[in-house]
């Protein structure tokens, strides 16, 4: 049928104005209808009864690495199921819209943690678009679950210009005539109505396969001239700025400020990952929250952290998890691909010894905590592991948690999995970090790090934060702004239509019941991904909670069950382009 009634629903619409029970009528795929009284129904009308339901606009999603999976599984039913109708592919400078298979599979694994060899055989099985343009309409041209929209990848530009070798090539710089292809490259991009340019300048992230193994991003060895050459575009026509930062340097911060400084220039719309309450350093949220205000207010910058309303946890196998990039022995380990020979490398004395050195050392520049007391094994092959934590087998061992550590994936390899919370693991700072002006809530790296990290539901997570506090009388935000942050805000400030439910709009929507916003929403459970044969990935769902989905007025997610036609006809979901700027 083209006309649903949902009646009784609380509504929230997107924006901070105050919710209200009412009916929303759908017909032809956009809102018709909506009113704080009764609508009566038509002849032949489908009609839901949501009363004690809440009902939102769609949620979105503008951090992901989807870009390979999309290709396979275009539903992209992990996120549709949790109520997220819109997300954003080219983060980070990885995007496939431009360049050779090989190249890109090399680029995007290794940093993502997505098995190379699929990413590989996805690109070559269907890889037939090399520009934002094909890209597009192919994107276009799939049967997508959710909205998608796109940043253009500089690593993906930088090396599809420079070619893969010099562009990962200390020192070589692009030539003029390359910065312009380059900014011809973008420009199309934005013309097809991408939302900007996305960098990373993290040396921690390396390049997968075996001709460059090991080598950063091509981002990385881009001089900040060339970012400089290219955001004259992104400054012009008002589009975005996304970056990493270079967490070894603090010079490379005050690099991405500068940039979005509009005193002297025009104000560079930019965001940056990440802002959190990290264990290793309790105050540092507090310090960039400080730079976020004086850069807004002082600067007449448009700057936004990207943040999680959620402890930020993960798993690891071995030592096979992007957190062992950031220091040197940790990524000569990771080098490695074969598991037997990782194994050799954790018994060698000289390399144990440099292990220890690096991880006990507090003046080598982290992110992780790197306390074997705040973990926990959840799998083994000996099962009295299971459920200590490291610190606890070194004890038992009578050996420093390093060594215990290292014969644990000596013996075990990737077999050994062990749980933590590196991050946003206290209330009141989190509380705190979603309150904040300059923060834009998002930042799940959904479809990447598949057996590490799980943030699918974090806009479910929000809300949960808000409604405990209002539950423990200690209120420090009322539900309609949260979901404005997860929703309206976010299509604001990236310019894309989407976020609000209004008359004549899109009907992208949620129904959500609010008696499961519980302790639920942090159970995990491992999935399987038919399409990368018996892979599985960490995922966390919550189908009491989130009881339909809605993509343009479709029925697309009913309680954990994905609709009939999901993934099989033209698709619910289409490319949305960013109207910011010109």
């Amino acid at each position: 049928m083209s006309s649903i009634l949902i009646r009784n629903a609380r509504i929230f619409d997107g924006s901070k104005n105050p919710s209200f029970v009412g009916d929303l009528r759908i017909r032809d795929g956009k809102v018709e209808d909506l009113s704080s009284g009764s609508l009566s129904p038509l002849p032949g009308e489908k009609t839901i009864d949501a009363t004690g339901l809440w009902l939102t606009p769609g949620f979105i999603d503008f951090h992901t690495h989807y870009d390979a999976e999309i290709e396979v599984s275009p539903d992209l039913s992990e996120s549709l199921r949790h109520g997220v109708t819109t997300i954003s592919l080219g983060s980070c400078s990885l995007s496939l819209a431009l360049g050779d298979p090989v190249d890109l599979a090399d680029m995007f694994s290794r940093v993502e943690a997505i098995p190379r060899k699929n990413v590989l055989e996805i690109l070559e099985k269907g890889k037939n678009w090399n520009s934002a343009k094909e890209y597009k309409q192919h994107l276009n041209d799939l049967p997508l679950g959710p909205n998608v929209t796109s940043f253009a990848g500089h690593s993906a530009i930088r090396a599809h210009v420079m070619g893969l070798e010099r562009s990962l090539t200390k020192g070589e710089r692009a030539t003029k005539e390359e910065l312009n292809r380059m900014n011809d490259h973008l420009e199309e991009a934005l013309n097809e109505g991408f939302m900007g340019m996305s960098i990373n300048t993290l040396v921690w992230d390396k390049m997968d396969g075996s001709r460059f193994r090991s080598r950063p991003l091509p981002s990385t060895f881009a001089p900040w001239s060339e970012y400089k050459f290219l955001n004259r575009t992104l400054r012009k026509r008002g589009k975005i700025f996304q970056g990493v930062p270079n967490v070894s340097t603090k010079i490379n911060l005050l690099l991405f400020l500068w940039e979005a400084f509009g005193v002297f220039a025009k104000p560079l719309k930019t965001t940056i990952i990440s802002m959190m309450d990290v264990k290793y350093d309790p105050g540092l949220y507090k310090l960039l929250g400080l730079i976020g205000r004086i850069t807004n207010k002082f600067f007449n910058a448009d700057f936004r952290y990207q943040s999680l309303p959620e402890p930020f946890d993960l798993y690891a196998d071995g030592m096979d998890v992007v957190v062992f990039e950031e220091f040197g022995a940790g990524a000569a380990a990771n080098h490695i691909e074969d598991e037997l020979e990782r194994k050799k490398l954790m018994k060698d004395p000289k390399y144990r010894s440099w292990f220890k050195r690096q991880w006990t050392n507090w003046f080598l520049p982290r992110v992780f905590h790197r306390d074997f007391r705040e973990t926990k094994i959840v799998e083994s092959p000996n099962p009295d592991l299971l459920g200590k934590s490291i610190e606890q087998v070194a004890k038992e061992k009578g050996v420093h948690s390093v060594n215990a550590f290292l014969d644990l994936v000596a013996e075990y390899g990737n077999s050994i999995r062990w749980y933590t919370v590196m991050a946003n693991h206290r209330t009141e700072p989190l509380r705190k970090i979603v309150s904040h002006p300059d923060i834009l809530i998002g930042f799940s790296d959904a479809g990447a790090h598949l057996r590490g990290m799980a943030h699918y539901n974090f806009p479910l997570r929000m809300m949960k934060l808000v409604k405990d506090a209002e539950k423990e009388k200690d209120p420090f935000m009322n539900m309609e702004t949260a979901v404005h942050r997860l929703t309206g805000e976010i299509a604001d400030w990236f310019g894309i239509d989407a976020g609000y439910i209004r008359k004549g709009k899109r009907a992208d929507l949620v129904l959500i019941d609010p008696n499961k916003l519980d302790d639920s929403l942090a159970l995990d459970v491992e999935a399987p991904m038919p399409f990368m044969g018996d892979f599985k990935r960490w995922v966390r769902r919550n189908d009491a909670t989130v009881k339909q989905v809605f993509v343009n007025g479709k029925l697309a997610f009913e309680e954990g069950k994905p609709s009939a036609g999901l993934g099989k006809e033209k698709g619910y979901g289409r490319f949305l382009e960013s109207r910011i700027g010109s």
